[in-house]
């Protein structure tokens, strides 16, 4: 008798439980939920994890940094933003000018408080002629020395030493230059078909 009374009180009671089970899966959930919005809020307040590099803290960083700017300046529209920018612009070039209509005119008192010698012309631009050294190469023909230039540039891309040459006729009144001397030509007027060039001085006799 008392095991039936005992098994009508388990099914008397087993609907009640049934209905307190969606209960106490509520506040299961409810009890979860504040630790899954404490991870989030973690999340998003931009506090760096242990395991985060620093790039990412960068990130968050900029991200904040935007986030603030965002919330203290109202919304603009791109035209607000376009005159904003060509008044930036506009103030920069002003500035610009002033700066330099200062620097011109502290050149300008600068030459003028001390007047210094006259720039000297630019060769062969300004009536100013070309001087070269070379070797002479060939002493044959008469009143004539051929002169050979040898140049060196570095290259403006591979920086390598390129060497060059090139040969000129000059005019030797007297002679006085022989095979392999080393001299220093001017140009001149045209003499001949081929001569634009005069000897100057025999800098080294060759041995």
């Amino acid at each position: 008798m008392a095991d039936e009374e005992q098994n009508e009180n388990v099914e008397e009671m087993t609907p009640a439980a049934e209905a307190e089970a969606p209960e106490v899966a509520a506040a299961d959930e409810a009890a979860q939920a504040p630790e899954a919005s404490a991870s989030d809020a973690e999340k998003t307040s931009g506090a760096p994890a242990a395991s985060a590099g620093k790039r990412e803290q960068r990130r968050q960083a900029r991200a904040e940094k935007v986030a603030r700017e965002a919330g203290s300046r109202p919304a603009r529209t791109p035209e607000e933003r376009q005159a904003e920018r060509d008044a930036a612009r506009k103030a920069r070039a002003s500035a610009r000018r002033t700066q330099r209509a200062k620097l011109r005119e502290k050149a300008k008192a600068a030459r003028a408080a001390a007047p210094g010698e006259p720039t000297p012309p630019r060769e062969h631009g300004e009536g100013r002629q070309k001087v070269r050294q070379g070797i002479v190469i060939s002493d044959k023909a008469d009143k004539t020395i051929t002169v050979r230039i040898d140049t060196a540039r570095q290259h403006r891309r591979y920086h390598k030493i390129v060497r060059s040459s090139t040969t000129l006729h000059a005019h030797d009144e007297s002679n006085d230059a022989n095979l392999g001397d080393t001299v220093v030509v001017r140009e001149c007027r045209p003499l001949s078909r081929l001569k634009r060039w005069r000897l100057v001085e025999v800098v080294e006799r060759a041995r």
